[in-house]
């Protein structure tokens, strides 16, 4: 009962306080007499941690350089196994953070001769970091940006002569390319689901050390080649409703007369 009659005590207090104030005021002092009162609900606050989970589709392109000069290749779509899973921290309602576990699949096109072309990929599990703005807990629209760490362990290569296919073989944590990874990325999210994003690998996507054959006759596939992957990744995210607990909505009685102004929470 004693919330009940809180607000109305403050309507009381206010009203009191506005009349001294007019009747100490200077006579030539002009005062604004309007007063407003409004009542409603704050939106729903995400209040612990809460996993998403989504799907995408991958559109790659490589600036890719051999001794220097530029490398024919191709922009490279991949859909198959690009998951991730999504931890999510919102301090409010327009300012969160997030990390998690993505499992992509990413790699390039290249074509060293007109007759001559390859398929190199690598499927890794990454770890982002990352903050979002906006509407964070309602998802109609946010802007995210962050780093994320990869770790490739597994390496596969197709080649083709003539459009034919001629040669293929996988690797498990191959060393033809770095272990680890590292890239950015910035993107945006609007609702119900749908996000663009795009990521960007610094590091040479092969390793420049990596060498087969024997002592005296090795071969550095790689020694002069230089490849930088950028993706730009369209998804759909799902909000995992099952993993977070919603905060109730709060409501408020809001009180205005000229600049001054006080709100009630109950």
């Amino acid at each position: 009962m004693k919330y009940k009659f809180f607000p109305a005590l403050l309507l009381v207090l206010l009203s009191i306080t506005r009349t001294f104030a007019q009747e100490t005021t200077d006579s030539t002092a002009k005062i604004d007499s309007k007063f407003s009162i409004s009542f409603g609900k704050y939106p729903k606050k995400r209040d612990r941690i809460y996993v998403t989970s989504s799907l995408s589709g991958m559109l790659s392109f490589a600036d890719m350089k051999q001794n220097g000069e530029h490398l024919r290749n191709i922009p490279r779509f991949s859909f198959i196994f690009n998951y991730s899973t999504t931890f999510n921290k919102d301090f409010s309602r327009h300012f969160g953070v997030f990390t998690g576990l993505d499992f992509k699949n990413i790699g390039l096109i290249s074509k060293p001769t007109d007759s001559l072309k390859l398929k190199q990929r690598v499927y890794t599990l990454g770890i982002p970091v990352g903050f979002k703005i906006g509407d964070v807990t309602g998802g109609s629209f946010f802007f995210f940006a962050g780093a994320e760490i990869d770790m490739a362990f597994n390496y596969k290569e197709k080649q083709f002569v003539d459009g034919k296919k001629v040669h293929k073989f996988n690797e498990w944590f191959s060393d033809r390319t770095p272990l680890l990874m590292p890239s950015v990325f910035a993107g945006f999210r609007m609702h119900p689901g749908f996000a663009l994003k795009v990521q960007y690998y610094p590091q040479n996507f092969f390793n420049r050390d990596f060498s087969y054959g024997t002592t005296g006759n090795k071969v550095y596939p790689y020694r002069n080649l230089d490849a930088n992957l950028v993706f730009v990744t369209f998804g759909y995210s799902f909000n995992g409703v099952n993993y977070f607990k919603v905060k109730k909505k709060r409501n408020y009685m809001r009180m205005k007369s000229g600049k001054a102004e006080i709100e009630v929470n109950y």
